[in-house]
């Protein structure tokens, strides 16, 4: 319950006190995806048929959360440069509507999926052997998608608070639910896909409802409220929290856009080729969402300073989490080499499909290192209130590195070539991303720094 000082000028103990809680948390919210997937695969004689209707779903829960960060990752770096300019009253009206916000949002997304579900999944790569599993999966995940949206949005405003270690809670409940109840629906139950969706869900409820009881405790320090939207303010944590969405949103339209190409040009091997991505996919989220924690999860600390107006402070904290991303990533590459096999051997018992995962992991891997670059640099700039660069350089990454590289590859060089898409992205973002953070960022600091004092309202 105790939260962290974000002015503490001790930057070094309070960005690793934020990132640590926040890398753990991302890293068990992946065990999610990573576990159902490993239980599915696993299924006798339909193993491997389920885990490819599975991983024909993997877009539905990418595009849940980023639909929960556009709000959350948004409004949580507004909030904090209200609380470092002093404006609690403030902080709660953002906090409120973003609330309102994500619950309107989860039921636009339920509804839609639901009403869409046939043609999504045919998009998505589905076959007709692994539709009916990638349906039960699907219909059962979007009904309750109010939970996982309510709980990962609203996570980000106690984080911004400095409570890092409930932040990490949260998600801690889910996943140990999660873990715990997937044997039960899946084998006990025998409700293959269905079951794994039906454990996510349950577990997704205990982390909406922590979140909900946290939030509304009195000694909380920025206590969630239930007032009237404003449309203003949602406008602008719409506007802010734009560059994550698209960061999220996009891995879905290149999931999706991937599985079509599999399938498309794998031929009579397309299914085996999209269980390969899945595999492949689950090992590489294992170490971009960590990440994504720590550039993300520190981002408190450079907002609350930028409200604050500490210059020296937030040129500290992002040499500090640009090294941490570094030696993360830097350690991940090494352990790659020696983890792939086994790691895919919990998902399938098929040596072919073994192989050729262990083969696209180590792919996926060549641009790891100067991904580093491109979380660290574009996520201080969302922190900055500076969504005009962080935008663009997500979406240069993604849709249009990425998805050409995805769609030009393999129509030239086979199925294969789609795995080298991942890689090409991660090297040029990189240097497109610290060409533009090295311009940017001392202007953005310099007109901070210049800008007067504000008198302000704390009850605005």
């Amino acid at each position: 319950m105790k939260a962290l000082d974000l002015g503490n000028k001790n930057v070094f103990s309070t960005v690793l006190k934020l990132t640590l809680p926040a890398m753990l948390a991302q890293f068990i919210n992946v065990l999610y995806s990573v576990v159902d997937r490993m239980y599915v695969g696993n299924i006798a004689e339909i193993g491997d048929t389920v885990l490819a209707g599975v991983g024909v779903c993997a877009p539905v829960s990418t595009l849940i959360t980023s639909f929960a960060y556009l709000i959350g990752l948004g409004g949580a770096p507004l909030f904090a440069m209200s609380l470092g300019e002093g404006k609690k009253g403030s902080a709660k009206r953002i906090l409120s509507n973003a609330f309102i916000a994500l619950a309107a949002i989860a039921v636009c997304v339920s509804v839609l999926m639901i009403s869409l579900r046939r043609p999504l999944l045919m998009t998505f790569g589905a076959s007709e052997n692994t539709y009916a599993y990638a349906e039960r999966y699907l219909v059962v995940c979007a009904a309750g998608a109010i939970f996982p949206i309510l709980a990962t949005g609203l996570n980000q405003f106690i984080v911004a608070q400095g409570y890092s270690g409930i932040g990490m809670a949260t998600t801690a409940i889910g996943a140990a639910a999660n873990i715990a109840l997937d044997p039960l629906f899946i084998f006990v139950f025998d409700l293959d896909a269905a079951g794994a969706a039906t454990a996510t869900v349950i577990s997704q409820f205990f982390s909406f409802a922590f979140v909900i009881v946290f939030l509304r405790l009195k000694n909380t320090k920025v206590r969630l409220t239930f007032a009237k939207p404003s449309f203003p303010v949602i406008g602008k944590t719409v506007k802010l929290g734009l560059s994550p969405f698209i960061i999220m949103a996009t891995d879905s339209v290149i999931i999706i856009v991937s599985n079509a190409v599999l399938q498309k040009y794998g031929g009579a091997d397309g299914d085996m080729w999209i269980t390969v991505s899945t595999v492949v996919q689950a090992f590489f989220s294992l170490i971009s969402m960590p990440m994504m924690g720590i550039s993300t999860g520190s981002q408190p600390v450079i907002s609350y300073n930028y409200g604050a107006k500490n210059i020296p402070l937030i040129k500290k904290a992002e040499k500090i989490i640009l090294g941490m991303c570094l030696a993360f990533t830097c350690i991940m590459f090494a352990l790659s080499f020696a983890v792939a096999a086994p790691f895919v051997s919990l998902f399938t018992p098929d040596a072919r499909i073994a192989a050729n995962s262990v083969w696209g992991i180590r792919v996926f891997m060549i641009g790891v290192i100067p991904l580093s670059f491109q979380y660290a640099f574009v996520d201080c700039l969302t922190a900055l209130g500076q969504p005009q660069y962080s935008v663009v350089l997500s979406m240069f990454r993604k849709l249009i590195v990425y998805l050409g590289c995805t769609l030009i590859l393999p129509a030239l060089l086979g199925a294969q070539a789609a795995f080298y898409a991942e890689p090409a992205c991660d090297i040029a973002a990189a240097i497109v991303s610290t060409a533009v953070f090295l311009a940017v960022f001392p202007k953005v600091l310099k007109k901070r720094a210049a800008e007067g004092d504000k008198p302000h309202n704390d009850a605005e």
